[in-house]
């Protein structure tokens, strides 16, 4: 007369405990005393025997109308007299699932959630209706919340910002981005997270497993372009159709090495000096200009051949910056190189003079307060929407104002607008993400005062989904019965909108075949099943 625990067989694989079996009790309608002994016989042996406890397996996120069926508690007792109250205790009991107390019957009456909770532990006991007294010990049980595919990788680190040096060869190692998913990554592929690119190539390239950012473009020159924007994508369900993805973005750039040398701006410079010139005058300057940056464009000058090379020198100036520094200040001293050992207490026989240098100033471009920037905006912003005001100063000690403009070549479709004088950048078409998921402009900044100084910076623009699409029937259906056909004919349906594959749809027929008793319309999570009328589709946003 054990308490057994019956359930559903759904189309999952489940591990299924029998419970220990038991022996006969006799009747429970015998009188108090009788029933009093017999539950004091049922304790003692229960509790001598032992039960093993079950789990059930429910998957999480149910979305039906009606409770969801758990499973059933029964007793050999019970004679279906509702004589026997079933009675469910433990976490979410009353809350999140319920019993009903004559039949055994246990359902969920919440929406499970595994990331919220994996698993619930229940007891369930087997009372007299009457006097409230056990007839079984306390059952414990699980209820184990198995995983669907309902969460979408993320990047929790990016947008990320990365350098590898120019000219770096294939397969370089750039950078490693990495997703997580919450699903449960020991059920199924719903965790399985494989990476693509989907804007960047073909400058870099990314692992499918790992996430590692690589380079797959040799000799990308800095000095032809410096910043890369790479859009990577991580989809879960191992990439295969129907994962959920999630995106990031890599701005990358090309730091420089010592690539290029120096160049002179003349291949020839005539310079004269008066014969009476002395030792030290300045004859002229000449000039290198060099592509790269930093250290990498410090150069030393040297008089290496030529029949002069012992009547003339060369030094090397430091770089000059007027911003940094207006003027130079030099103490100068000339001393004599040979004196009487007899004269020094006269004289020192050395004197200073102080020389001062004033450093002119050259007009420079304009110079951004970032180096790229990146903005997200949804796909159904209004015409005018401010994306980003970008900003750039001009470094000079004048400080003239600038003007802003759009690079016409980056945004041939004119999407966007930007204010001449604030650099507020902002939309004046309407944006499908559907048609176009990413822009890239440039942006160019003017000195008002000298049009021929101009500097650019990439503005990434990531239009982000909203759920503007119906879905669609995926095939046309056109379809003969015969009177003596079987049921059954699968349809699907496809939404454009994000997450790809990852949309839940309700299917129900056409108002005109509803009363129709001859055709049904069956849920098969995801799938419908079709015993054949004309269809009407909507979508369920979650």
């Amino acid at each position: 007369m054990g308490v057994r625990i019956k359930r559903r067989v759904a189309a999952l694989v489940l591990a299924l405990l029998a419970l220990l079996p038991l022996g006969m009790l006799g009747r429970p309608s015998e009188g108090e005393e009788g029933e009093d002994k017999m539950a004091a016989s049922v304790l003692r042996r229960r509790v001598k025997r032992g039960w093993v406890w079950n789990q059930f397996f429910v998957l999480e996120e149910y979305m039906g109308l009606e409770p969801l069926y758990i499973g059933k508690l029964h007793s050999d007792m019970d004679k279906g007299d509702g004589s026997i109250r079933y009675i469910l205790m433990g976490e979410g009991a009353g809350t999140t699932f319920t019993i009903d107390d004559s039949t055994g019957d246990i359902h969920a009456i919440q929406r499970l959630d595994r990331e919220f909770k994996s698993q619930y532990v229940l007891r369930a006991q087997a009372r007299n209706r009457l006097t409230d007294r056990p007839l079984e010990p306390e059952s414990e049980f699980i209820v184990k919340i198995q995983d669907i595919n309902d969460n979408e990788p993320r990047f929790e680190d990016g947008p990320y910002v990365a350098s590898v040096p120019e000219m770096s060869k294939i397969g370089t190692s750039v950078i490693q981005v990495t997703a997580t998913d919450a699903d449960d990554p020991t059920y199924g592929n719903s965790a399985r997270v494989i990476y693509s690119i989907l804007e960047g190539q073909p400058y870099f390239s990314v692992d499918a497993k790992t996430g590692v950012v690589r380079v797959s473009l040799a000799d990308m020159d800095r000095e032809i372009r410096e910043n890369y924007t790479v859009v990577i994508q991580a989809k879960d369900m191992g990439g295969q159709l129907g994962g959920l993805a999630g995106t990031t973005t890599v701005n990358i750039t090309l730091s420089d090495i010592n690539d290029n040398p120096p160049t002179f701006d003349q291949r020839l410079y005539q310079m004269s000096v008066p014969e009476s010139a002395p030792v030290g005058t300045v004859v002229g300057r000449i000039w290198a200009s060099d592509r790269d940056t930093g250290v990498n464009a410090h150069m030393r000058y040297s008089i290496v051949d030529g029949d002069g090379r012992d009547t003339f020198d060369i030094s090397t100036d430091p770089p000059l910056d007027f911003e940094t520094k207006l003027s130079y200040t030099l103490k100068v001293e000339g001393a004599n190189t040979v004196v009487d050992p007899a004269s020094r207490h006269r004289a020192s026989f050395r004197d200073v003079t102080i020389v001062h240098v004033s450093i002119e100033d050259v007009d420079e471009p304009p110079v951004f307060d970032l180096p790229e920037y990146y903005v997200e905006l949804p796909e159904d912003a209004e015409i005018g929407t401010v994306l980003k005001a970008v900003s750039a100063r001009d470094p000079d000690a004048a400080n003239h104002t600038v003007r802003y403009s759009i690079d016409k070549g980056s945004d041939l479709e004119k999407f966007f607008y930007i204010e001449l004088t604030t650099g507020a950048l902002m939309t004046v078409r309407a944006l499908d993400r559907e048609e176009l998921g990413w822009h890239n402009i440039t942006v160019l900044a003017m000195e008002m005062n000298n049009p021929t100084k101009i500097s650019s910076v990439s503005v990434a623009i990531k239009v982000l989904d909203v759920n503007d699409n119906a879905p669609t029937l995926s095939h046309y259906l056109e379809t003969f019965v015969c009177e003596n056909a079987k049921a059954g004919q699968a349809v699907t349906a496809l939404d454009p909108d994000d997450p790809l594959g990852g949309h839940r749809f309700h299917y129900s027929l056409a108002p005109e075949a509803q009363n129709n008793p001859n055709f049904t319309l069956r849920d098969n999570q995801g799938i419908d099943t079709l015993f054949f009328s004309d269809l009407r589709l909507s979508k369920k946003s979650l």
